[in-house]
């Protein structure tokens, strides 16, 4: 599995200089300055969920947004200390609260204490809640200021801060006050609104910290999969349970029945049916013999295995899955871009309007207009707060992407979700895409003096080379047959249609006829041959010893169980199909007219597949391509949307934003439904924030008293406020069981 760990090279001035930061992913203009590669892997990481190039090493608030910080990859422990020092702060201050709303309800009507004995109660039971239960909050607004980033603790901190300094200016100085402040026998305070409006930000908080902490579940039941320990076999035949981080590559291990596969391996000895559900989605399990290979964290069903530790520690599969989705969570979607730009002017315009609200009460409203005034004022402040605005879409892809991963679908990204529902046509690879990419050798037939055992042979020393599935066929079918291998110098792979080299001090050429001809090597003598074999669906090579032809070789290469299926879903979701492969045209029609794909293109180097993306992208469509190869890398990069097949080269896949563990086309319907109910579920998200604050905020202001009477109370601001940042989580969390 390539690392698919792509940084930002871009620098971006901005106002925001707290610290260093440290910047990954699709950055925006917005965003503050930092670097463009993250720094040693050296301890914890911790990020920002709504600002993924926050990084920093030690817990914290996100200088931009003023929301917690948390680890880049999660842990198995369930450790939150901000939920556990919010809860703390909620439940002690909480009867302070309570009794503060009682007295200012109902105290007037008890007469227990005079009305401004009672401020003076208020007061005191107050200070705790808002100076203690509330502090975390005027740290966050203040450094909002200092780093000139307005955001919803600006808004919660000056509403706060304007009704606690009021009132207790107005309990400790009634006299400075004008008559017009008067009510009910005492200057009117409003220490409730303070408390009330941080209890219930404090368990808004609480209920969005402990919904955020489910949005990476995925991640934490795929850290989940990996055993704990090995069994080692030592050089002198004894065994051992070692730690897991004890294994080193080529260690030989034990996987008894029921136990899971430690690392990544080949097998040495036995065979069994392996359970990879876990990472690839595929409920059934794979028979695997001497000479597979196995994936790390899967389960051993039946027999008894020997492995070789092929890749240990951050290099497993395992690993490399959840650095991928950990990587796609912290992205940026493009949709979120305008959300940003939104909230930084919209907190300045809900100040400028709460501040306009207070005046206008002050100045024209009934009296007491400008208590009126600073209550309706606290209300837009409360109400307005953007927070809903900034989860919409990161909530949605941390959903998204951790939903996908355990069903063997890896995006990149946050933009390959939004893109991957766009697709209007998809160009796929055949061998290893469409076929299983595990061909069997077939036959060689010689021409002249060279026999088909001597035709395997040249072919076979000269594939020695090569990367390609049909190469690796040739030369194991030659060492089957016993055959001895000759070296070959001066290798080198023709764009995808063939490869040359000196094998005995004879130039060989091995490939499709196109590079037949472009080496001016005549094919007739064996072309009627070779169309019997592509009718069958065979891939056909031609060898030619210098400019001469030597012979021809067929490999077959099963279409996959799942192709079909996955084929048709994907035409109906109206997507087109069009087959582009270096094998011959006739192997490839033959493959094609299996499945019902009706446009296919034939023998086609690496730049025909980059031509053939670029040519559909200027008619318009919207292209993904899917491949597993190295001559796949330039089509996945230029793609709007690259699939690679987790079966294939790291190349490919550090070329596209889209990998299937399985290597299972079934997987692109898979991802295209992921995209399509993700994209409605962030609009859904935006949509609710945008009209919760459009409507929130001109009832906080008043505009409806002159026609109904209706005010809202900053209490009420504060409870919609909290319920709002919660129901965008929560929505999130919904895509879970959607796809």
């Amino acid at each position: 599995m390539a690392n698919h760990q792509h940084h930002s090279a871009h620098h971006h001035a901005g106002n925001h200089q707290p610290r260093e930061l440290v910047g990954t992913g699709n950055d925006d203009a917005q965003s503050p300055r930092h670097a463009s590669q993250p720094p040693a892997e050296s301890g914890t990481l911790y990020t920002c969920p709504m600002h993924p190039q926050i990084r920093q090493a030690t817990p914290g608030n996100c200088p931009i947004c003023g929301m917690s910080l948390e680890p880049v990859m999660p842990t198995l422990e369930e450790d939150n200390p901000e939920l556990d020092d919010f809860s703390r702060r909620f439940w002690r201050t909480l009867p302070l609260t309570v009794i503060v709303t009682v007295l200012a309800m109902f105290g007037h009507q008890l007469n227990w204490l005079s009305m401004q004995a009672q401020s003076w109660v208020e007061l005191v039971l107050s200070t705790p809640v808002v100076l203690w239960a509330g502090l975390p909050f005027f740290i966050r607004c203040w450094q909002s200021f200092r780093n000139r980033s307005p955001n919803m603790w600006t808004l919660i901190g000056l509403g706060t801060a304007a009704a606690y300094v009021y009132s207790v200016a107005a309990t400790i100085a009634p006299q400075t006050f004008p008559d017009a402040f008067l009510s009910m026998g005492r200057v009117a305070v409003y220490f409730e609104a303070a408390v009330v409006i941080i209890s219930l930000t404090l368990f808004g908080q609480m209920l969005e910290l402990r919904a955020r902490s489910q949005t990476s579940a995925a991640i934490k039941a795929l850290l989940g999969l990996a055993p704990k320990t090995a069994r080692r076999i030592d050089k002198d035949g004894t065994e051992s349970d070692i730690p897991l981080s004890h294994v080193h590559e080529g260690d030989s291990l034990r996987v008894r029945p029921g136990e899971k596969v430690p690392v990544d391996g080949v097998v040495l000895e036995g065979t069994s049916l392996i359970d990879e559900s876990m990472l690839t989605g595929e409920p059934l399990p794979v028979r695997k013999k001497v000479g597979d290979h196995v994936i790390g964290a899967t389960m051993n069903t039946s027999g008894a295995l020997v492995i070789q530790a092929e890749k240990v520690g951050a290099a497993t599969v395992l690993s490399q899955i959840v650095q991928l989705v950990a990587q796609a969570q912290r992205s940026r979607a493009p949709m979120q871009r305008m959300a940003d730009v939104v909230a930084g002017y919209f907190v300045v315009a809900v100040i400028l309007v709460s501040i306009v609200t207070f005046f206008v009460w002050g100045l024209w409203g009934p009296d007491p207009g400008w208590v009126y005034g600073l209550v309706n004022a606290v209300a837009v402040l409360i109400i307005a707060c953007p927070c809903a605005l900034g989860l919409a879409t990161p909530m949605s892809i941390m959903v998204a992407t951790g939903r996908g991963a355990t069903q063997g679908v890896l995006f990149r990204d946050a933009a390959a979700i939004e893109h991957m529902r766009k697709v209007t046509t998809l160009i796929v690879d055949k061998t290893g895409t469409l076929t299983e990419g595990r061909p069997t050798f077939d036959r060689a037939i010689g021409v002249q003096d060279y026999d088909s055992r001597e035709v395997l042979r040249l072919a076979a020393s000269l594939d020695q080379g090569s990367e390609h599935p049909l190469a690796a066929a040739i030369v194991a079918a030659a060492h089957e047959a016993g055959i001895t291998l000759a070296e070959v110098t001066d290798f080198s792979s023709d764009s995808g249609i063939g490869v040359s080299g000196i094998v005995e001090g004879k130039r060989l050429t091995l490939g499709n006829t196109a590079l037949m001809q472009a080496r001016g090597v005549g094919t007739t003598v064996l072309d009627a041959q070779a169309n019997d074999a592509r009718a069958s669906g065979a891939s056909v090579m031609y060898l030619a010893v210098g400019e001469r032809l030597a012979g021809i070789l067929s490999v077959t290469d099963p279409v996959k169980t799942s192709t079909p299926e996955a084929v048709k879903s994907l035409q109906d979701m109206g997507i087109e199909i069009i087959m582009a492969t270096g094998d011959g045209l006739a192997t490839a029609k033959s493959v094609a007219k299996q499945l019902d794909i009706s446009e296919v293109h034939g023998e086609v180097t690496p730049q025909d597949k980059l031509d053939l993306v670029a040519k559909l992208q200027s008619q318009g469509h919207i292209v993904a391509m899917a491949g597993d190869g190295i001559n796949d890398a330039p089509a996945l990069a230029k793609a709007d949307v690259g699939i690679a097949m987790g079966t294939g080269t790291d190349v490919a896949m550090s070329s596209a934003q889209v990998t299937l563990v399985k290597g299972d086309l079934r997987g692109i319907a898979i991802a295209r439904r992921l995209s399509t109910k993700t994209i409605i579920n962030m609009k859904q998200n935006l949509g609710f924030a945008f009209i919760y604050n459009g409507l929130g905020v001109p009832v906080a202001a008043g505009l409806l008293y002159p026609v109904s009477g209706l005010l809202l109370s900053p209490m009420i601001a504060a409870l919609a406020m909290s319920l709002s940042s919660a129901s965008v989580v929560f929505n999130a969390l919904r895509l879970r069981k959607q796809v």
